[in-house]
């Protein structure tokens, strides 16, 4: 692997900035990589090289005028196929979108170009963002870099699987129900889904959308920090109550646990299925926690109702945003995305009112938990990487899913409280596979989340421990095997 691909993100825009790389280099390096690794692993399906190194040469001649440089001045990087890049194709991972070129960039992606960032392609999802696992008619599937005959998870799967790759050390994903954690925790990298509107993210016809968040993907912590110093923050459409600006993540992320009070739970207070090979990793690394002063006892938030509350938002928001394409190209559209625009089309008011009631009782027992609590420390995925032909697990510890959410719970309960909730590495199953924990502090508290999560990280690296790739090593995965939907 080149030296420039095993940095992190916040050294190679140092090296950028001090003139030791240029950002033509920094391209080409990201560029070999991923014609290096890409045919064993599917995760980067657009790529426009021709604007890559045009940007990049604009970026040199702006490092050399002596200007101020933006914070990420020369990173690479591909984007998220569920965001818009404006003259790139950019297709939702469907059929429907499949030529669609959007004239303007998505809200995510003008910060990230307007803090230097140079837009190299876009990386697979599941179509429409819809569930954890990223497969679709139009590119096939991604498979994880650690063991490339696996799920690399969803629906951020192609950005986690190219940075564990050493395509790029950073990359933005979103997260519904858990699409930023679980491929985190499946690939071997850092994913945060951030406190609400702290990187605005309003659906096309509402501006209070809240249950799906924008966030960050990165090796290390110190670049979660990196990118959100140079995109958080409010805009006219959302204003959140408690704003949280790139300042505030811009001072140095001190790893600390003294005195930390973690509330644990391995099945959220709620019997959810977890996979024994899962806890193994994460009851083991439990005293990781203890030795650097924190206080680790079991305790969860009452989480009842979370379900339901998780269920009807969602419902609610795909059938909002994709009721209209589902009506006009059902026939296209995977079985997935149809259930959920249905499922949004038969809530009835009853429902919709009673999961209200059930959010407000989340927030207070919410509440009460931060009282005696700095942080909830739960699973990030029930199951380890599973077979990448499936479309879901079909057991959970034993216990079969009544839907092809039911193995996600793990993140959808997070979801429906609202907090900022980070995954991050913890360790290996015997056979080589990650395993992540998930870290959830209280509403806007960000920041002391990241400090966290940096103590672990700096007691456990297991960052360092890199994936062997070499093209040839899948399987053939592009078409998955079919598994009902409901």
């Amino acid at each position: 692997m080149h030296e420039i691909q095993q940095m992190s993100a916040t050294a190679l825009v140092g090296a950028i900035r001090r003139r030791e790389i240029s950002a033509r280099e920094a391209v080409a390096a990201h560029l070999e990589r991923i014609e290096a690794v890409d045919p064993a692993v599917n995760a980067v399906v657009t790529l426009d090289p021709e604007r890559a190194y045009a940007a990049a040469d604009a970026a040199d001649r702006l490092t050399a005028s002596g200007a101020d440089l933006p914070p990420l001045h020369g990173l690479p990087m591909t984007h998220k196929d569920t965001h818009a890049v404006a003259g790139m194709r950019s297709t939702n991972g469907s059929r429907v979108l499949a030529d669609h070129v959007p004239a303007e960039d998505d809200a995510i992606i003008a910060r990230l170009r307007g803090a230097g960032v140079i837009a190299t392609g876009k990386t697979n999802v599941p179509e429409f963002g819809a569930g954890s696992h990223t497969f679709n008619d139009v590119f096939g599937t991604t498979t994880n870099p650690y063991d490339p005959t696996r799920s690399a998870g969803g629906s951020s799967g192609g950005v986690a699987a190219a940075i564990a790759a050493g395509v790029q050390p950073l990359g933005e994903g979103s997260d519904m129900g858990g699409s930023l954690r679980i491929p985190a925790s499946f690939c071997n990298v850092v994913g945060l889904r951030p406190s609400y509107g702290v990187i605005p993210a309003p659906a096309a016809d509402n501006d209070w959308a809240w249950l799906a968040r924008t966030g960050p993907m990165a090796r290390e912590v110190d670049d979660i920090a990196l990118f959100m110093a140079a995109v958080a923050g409010p805009s006219e459409r959302v204003r959140p109550p408690a704003p949280l600006t790139g300042t505030d993540f811009s001072v140095p992320v001190a790893g600390d646990l003294r005195g930390v009070r973690i509330g644990w739970s391995p099945d959220f207070g709620l019997g959810v299925p977890v996979e024994p090979e899962v806890l193994d990793v994460l009851t083991g690394r439990l005293r990781v926690f203890e030795e650097a002063g924190a206080i680790v006892e079991e305790a969860a938030p009452d989480l009842t109702g979370a379900d339901e509350v998780f269920h009807v938002t969602r419902a609610l928001d795909f059938a909002a945003g994709l009721g209209p394409l589902v009506r006009e190209h059902r026939e296209l559209i995977k079985p997935e995305v149809v259930w959920n625009v249905e499922a949004g089309w038969a809530l009835s008011a009853e429902r919709i009112i009673a999961a209200t009631a059930a959010r407000t009782r989340l927030a207070r027992a919410v509440r009460d938990f931060y009282t005696r609590f700095d942080l909830f420390l739960s699973p990030a995925a029930q199951v380890v990487p599973f077979d990448a032909r499936l479309r879901f697990p079909s057991t959970v510890d034993g216990v079969e899913p009544a839907g092809y959410l039911d193995w996600m719970r793990s993140a959808c309960v997070l979801s429906a409280t609202g907090l900022p909730v980070l995954a991050m590495p913890a360790g290996f199953t015997a056979s080589g596979l990650p395993v992540g924990f998930q870290l959830a502090a209280d509403h806007y508290r960000d920041v002391e989340l990241l400090r966290y999560a940096r103590a672990f990280e700096d007691r456990t690296r297991c960052v360092d421990r890199r994936p062997e790739i070499s093209a040839g090593t899948g399987q053939d995965v592009r078409r998955v095997t079919t598994v009902p939907a409901g």
